[in-house]
């Protein structure tokens, strides 16, 4: 099979239009309906359909885009690999995390993994969790952190940390002189939240549906330092990591309250290819990852 039609065909297809795929390519949209037409026509199968420049694709198609994904992801392995024997302790580690897990954990790691490995270029993106599991799925990344599970036939999924959650309040608020808050306490509350899919989120709707608690929920925001300067404005209150509002907590401008039936607790996860190839570099900041988080729960609890 000639690769180059076939690399034609999994753009176009993966794309959707043959315009997408023609610039992802770096070649004019006519040399890939060409391309397109010569696939075709040498196997005398149709592959696509073509509704102006959009594309479908006919059963065979799906086939073929199928096995063509399983090719080019080997090929991005097969370089990766070759990169890092060329390299070998040099490198780049890439990594997308969930903004809470990359903004409040992530530099605890990275900076004693560079004062080890200075040789070592480290990349790190934030973006919600989904993009983060559609990006480690494409290998356009090594690693990355998720704030919740997920099941993926492409991805191995693994815990990293456990950490507490507790109910954030300003200093003035009638809570913030408890020492725990018990579900009835947040009745009639207004709770400021993160967007849905995340811990808080699952937390305060599982409170809800379990206690049959009326609260408003005035606000949600994609952002920890959104939702932690709304509280602090006196918008509401929330329910977020510990480690999250540290600062803030530290500095007496928002105060902390655990949860009296038993310890809140939030995951986070790392996931990656489950045929990542992974070099010395990677290995060692995985390593580091575990130690790290076996040396925070152990402040924690």
């Amino acid at each position: 099979m000639n690769i180059n039609l076939l690399r034609i065909f999994y753009y176009a297809a993966k794309l959707g239009s043959i315009s997408a795929a023609a610039e992802a390519l770096f070649v004019t949209q006519p040399a890939v309906s060409k391309g397109l037409q010569r696939l075709q026509e040498h196997y005398e199968i149709k592959f696509i359909n073509l509704f102006g420049r959009k594309i479908s694709l006919t059963d065979a198609g799906e086939v073929l885009y199928s096995i063509a994904e399983k090719i080019f992801e080997i090929e991005k392995q097969a370089e990766e690999l070759i990169h890092d024997f060329q390299e070998r302790k040099r490198g780049n580690i890439r990594i997308l995390s969930s903004e809470s897990f990359g903004a409040y954990y992530l530099p605890f790691i990275i900076i004693p993994y560079r004062n080890e490995n200075p040789q070592v270029h480290i990349s790190a993106s934030i973006l919600p969790t989904e993009l983060v599991v559609e990006g480690t799925a494409a290998l356009n990344c090594d690693i990355g952190f998720i704030s919740y599970p997920i099941e993926h036939n492409k991805l191995i999924v693994r815990e990293v940390l456990e950490d507490r959650m507790v109910v954030i309040v300003p200093a003035t608020h009638p809570l913030a002189g408890k020492e725990s808050i018990e579900p009835l306490d947040l009745e009639g509350e207004s709770i400021i939240l993160h967007e849905k899919g995340s811990a808080p989120q699952r937390i305060v709707d599982d409170l809800i549906g379990r206690y049959h608690l009326s609260i408003d929920i005035p606000l949600e925001l994609s952002s920890n330092e959104a939702i932690k300067r709304a509280v602090a404005g006196g918008l509401g209150i929330s329910i977020i990591s510990r480690n999250v509002a540290g600062e803030e907590i530290k500095s007496g401008q928002l105060v902390a309250v655990p949860f009296s039936l038993g310890s809140m607790r939030r995951k986070f996860f790392m996931v990656h290819h489950k045929d990542k190839y992974f070099s010395e570099a990677l290995q060692n900041f995985i390593d580091m990852v575990y130690q790290w988080a076996d040396e925070y729960a152990k402040s924690i609890y």
